[in-house]
This record gives structure tokens, sequence and C-alpha cells, in this order.
């Protein structure tokens, strides 16, 4: 069969019916009309360099179940790998259906090269979403690595915009903590970006951090990121009224009077003349510690 160039862009559904194998392979069941075959489960062999690497246990169960019920409802698409078959796309129905013991699954053999391999099992895990961020992240380096496409070819071939390729990319240097939480789905695309615009990684972790203790969203992890980044306002020149031994000799006073740790904030004076109130914070640690501090200040219970 003679091969051609093609763009994945059109969709998949082009590329099957120029790449399906019509005629019998080699000790194998000839084709349907529709060209699909039934081969045993022996014969095919997963894909190891797949962009798909998370199975999740609970959606095997399920889609086991239903193979159960009702068998392999779309056929796996396969290629030819010397005398076995190797799994382009339909890699979870094919562990369903060992854990059914279902004896063959129907399959459509194409036949097609490694790139072309690895671009249908990208776009088909796209389209069924089933990929997280990171295996999608990684699929498009390995189209750049591997294969040598640029961003905008990447971006033709599996149907997505040229800025979401690139933005997608990005998230790969960010911290391995962050990346797993994108992997997870703690964290968007969105915060992920957000992330990438602050240049020190320990503030990275601290705020994907932030981000999933508080479910800030995209747009208020923005505004955080712009506050940190603000120049810091300059201090307006301002003057203690109280020297500053004397608030330390009144704290201490005031901390063996209470029995607790008492801070002093003096008035100060600003260099336009105004001034700035001070202030006296008296901690306490419960109840009984607040009115015990009331008490001390002649406040009793009947007076609240």
């Amino acid at each position: 069969m003679a091969k051609q160039k093609i763009g994945l862009g059109r969709g998949l559904d082009a590329l099957i019916q120029e790449k399906k194998v019509t005629a019998p392979v080699a000790n194998t069941p000839a084709p349907d009309s529709e060209g699909i075959t039934k081969l045993s489960i022996k014969k095919i062999k997963a894909n190891p360099g797949q962009p798909r690497h998370t199975f999740r246990d609970e959606q095997h169960k399920e889609l086991t179940a239903s193979v159960k019920e009702h068998g392999i409802l779309q056929p796996l698409l396969v290629r030819a790998k010397g005398k076995q078959f190797q799994v382009i796309a339909g890699e979870r129905r094919l562990r369903a259906a060992a854990a059914a013991d279902l004896p063959e699954v129907p399959v459509i053999i194409l036949d097609i090269n490694d790139q072309e391999a690895f671009e249908i099992a990208l776009i088909e895990n796209l389209q069924r979403d089933d990929l997280n961020l990171m295996e999608e992240a990684e699929g498009y380096k390995e189209l750049a690595e591997k294969f040598n496409l640029t961003q905008e070819k990447i971006a033709k071939r599996v149907g997505k915009a040229r800025a979401t390729v690139a933005n997608m990319l990005r998230l790969l240097d960010l911290p391995n903590g962050i990346k797993k939480m994108l992997q997870n789905g703690h964290l968007s695309a969105g915060h992920g970006k957000v992330l990438l615009s602050v240049e020190i990684d320990q503030e990275k972790e601290f705020l994907a951090t932030r981000i999933i203790r508080e479910n800030l969203s995209v747009r208020a992890l923005e505004k955080i990121v712009e506050k940190m980044k603000a120049p810091p306002k300059k201090k307006r020149a301002q003057k203690s009224d109280l020297p500053l031994d004397y608030v330390r000799h009144l704290s201490e006073k005031l901390h063996q009077h209470f029995g607790t740790a008492v801070k002093i904030n003096s008035t100060k004076t600003l260099a336009n003349g105004k001034k700035v109130k001070g202030s006296i914070e008296i901690d306490y640690y419960n109840n009984e510690d607040l009115t015990r501090v009331l008490e001390i200040l002649g406040i009793g219970s009947d007076d609240l």
C-alpha cells in the first residue's frame, strides 16, 4: 500500500480510511466489509511509547464491567509489529478485555510509521479527554524532540492553537512538585501559566499549595502575583514619640502586671507634622485567660 504524507489536523477518520489495511495480514483472519478484524488478545501488546501513562482503577473496573456485559463496542487501532500487533489507540479497552477474560477483540489494522502512530495515540486521547495536563505536555514535547516538529506543525496536527501548544510545553519548566499537582488535576493549566511568571521556585511552590488550600481561582492568583511583583511602597519618614528603651521598659512592666505578652506601638510623628496613632496589644490564649485579663483591668463578667 503506497504511503502518503498526511496532516492529522483534518481528523482521525480520514487518516484511518487511508491507512486501513484491507487485505488479510499473514496468520490473521480476513477483515470484514468495514475493515475490522478479530485478533487474539495474546497477539496484541501495549505500546510502551504511548502518551497516556495513568490508568485509574475505578475507571478500569467500570470499563471491565461494561465489557463483560456488552463486549468491545469500538475496535482498537493496531499495527503489525513483527509477528505480533501493537496497540495504537484503545489500550484501556485491551486491559478491560483481558480482565474480562475475552479471548479476542475487534481491531482495525493500520499501515503507519512511528510518528503517525504516536500522533494518532495523542489525538485519540485528546479527543477523549483522557490525558492529564502533564501527559499532554509530554506528548507535545515528544513530537517536537523525537520527530522534529515545530509548535506550529504540532498545533496543526492535533487541532489546537499554536499558543495552546506553547503554553502546555512551558508547564514542563515548573518544579516537579507543581507538575505533580497539575498531573493529579489539583491545579489547572491556567494556574500553571500564572505560576510560570513567578521567578523563585520556592514562591511558586508556596503559591501552588495556597491555591489548593484556599481554592483560589486563576484570576485570584493573578492578583496575588501582581501584588507580589509591585514595587514596595516607600515608607514615610516618621519619628517615634517615645524612646525605644522606654517602650521596652513599659512593655516589660505590663508583661509582669498581666502575666502575658504586651506589645506597645507608640504614637509617631510624620515628616509633615501629622500624628500616627499608637496601640497596646495584650495577648490571651483562651476564654479563661481573657476573663483573667479583664478582671485585672477591673472589668467583671457582670459588666459585659
